[in-house]
């Protein structure tokens, strides 16, 4: 999934069109989700033609019906969607937390929806591994979905090690001492025999490790989230002892994610995700007390738009669920600000807040 990072800073040409609606998981509440779609991107078509009707309208929809002729993907829905097009891109997000109704055409993006569940501070993935496949998933404190792996990452042995099965098979003789040369029914090859579970372990480091280098490029890296291991405990010290990726924790769950329902792999990763998240929400209230003190913090709003306009914004705290709309959109402005200058934008929920105002400010000078 492309962080918010890439869409805001990514150079689209416009016009942009950006989708929100809220979706359903199961039959039959999801039944209309597919037909409500279609009526926001006729919102979209009539709005192209009226403001921009020099562009070529066909080729900017047609992904966007593409999506809503796709019976599979309707039937796999989470809570809400959203989805992104301009001149030569087409982003689709599915979230787990619902959004309300919305299609716009305009200049840029309309991100906010996305700022408030892609920023928040609960998010995690979670690693099924075994020998045979790999799987990913994606959670928050409410909700666990396995989500499509990056074509880079191998699902399986068999992807890992097709390159390597391909190259010529090299046999390796034995001499028999007092002999000039190989003995007929004397020679082994690996990979035979008693070496048969030699051959598995090696195929399953390079799986392991093939697994773990594309999971960080392709997942952990872009989304930055904490990555937590779910293996059979006799996998877990070599995945270990192979793995570069930082953002994987030291705690794991001992059983293969098949072994639980989706709710109950949910719930041992939350118990274990929970006081990781505690502690990072904890440390940055404790930052922005300690740079609030060095006059490199504030919870005023018009002080975080000046700091935030210059670039000055390393970390912005802005709270979940506030009552007030119109100072939640401020607020969601001032997050997309902060992110398209390279700062960092953290949701946090009420009762971690360090301020009344609904955001705190670090400054990074």
């Amino acid at each position: 999934m492309d962080t918010l990072n890439d869409i805001l800073t990514g150079a689209h040409e416009a016009p942009c069109l950006s989708l929100y609606q809220p979706t359903h998981r199961s039959h039959p509440d999801n039944r209309q989700d597919a037909i409500r779609f279609r009526n926001l991107v006729r919102t979209l078509e009539e709005s192209l033609r009226r403001d921009h009707a020099g562009r070529d309208a066909a080729a900017l929809l047609a992904p966007f019906h593409a999506l809503a002729d796709d019976e599979r993907f309707w039937n796999h829905a989470l809570d809400g969607l959203a989805v992104l097009g301009a001149p030569g891109v087409f982003r689709v997000y599915r979230l787990q937390r619902p959004v309300g109704e919305l299609a716009v055409v305009a200049d840029t993006f309309h991100v906010k929806p996305l700022l408030r569940i892609l920023q928040s501070a609960d998010r995690y993935q979670v690693l099924g591994l075994s020998r045979q496949e790999v799987k990913l998933f994606e959670g928050n404190r409410d909700a666990l979905d396995e989500i499509d792996l990056d074509a880079a990452v191998p699902r399986t042995p068999g992807e890992a090690l097709e390159g390597e099965r391909k190259q010529p098979h090299v046999s390796v003789w034995t001499y028999r001492a007092g002999t000039a040369g190989p003995q007929a029914g004397a020679g082994v090859q690996h990979g035979q025999g008693g070496e048969k579970s030699v051959e598995v372990e090696r195929d399953t480091e390079k799986f392991f490790r093939a697994v773990d280098r594309a999971v960080l490029e392709r997942h952990s890296r872009p989304s930055g989230l904490p990555l937590l291991l779910a293996a059979l405990p006799e996998h877990h010290g070599l995945f270990r002892r192979l793995s570069r990726n930082p953002f994987l924790l030291g705690e794991a769950i001992d059983i293969h994610p098949d072994a639980l329902s989706r709710e109950m792999l949910r719930e041992r990763a939350w118990r274990m995700l929970e006081p990781h998240y505690l502690a990072r929400l904890a440390g940055l209230v404790e930052m922005f007390g300690a740079a609030r003190s060095r006059e490199l913090g504030t919870d005023e709003l018009e002080e975080v738009a000046e700091g935030a306009a210059a670039g000055r914004v390393a970390t912005l705290l802005l709270q979940a669920e506030r009552k007030d709309p119109a100072v939640d959109d401020r607020l969601d402005d001032l997050g997309e600000l902060a992110l398209r200058n390279g700062g960092q934008v953290v949701i946090v929920p009420a009762a971690r807040m360090p301020t009344r105002t609904g955001l705190a400010a670090i400054y990074r000078f």
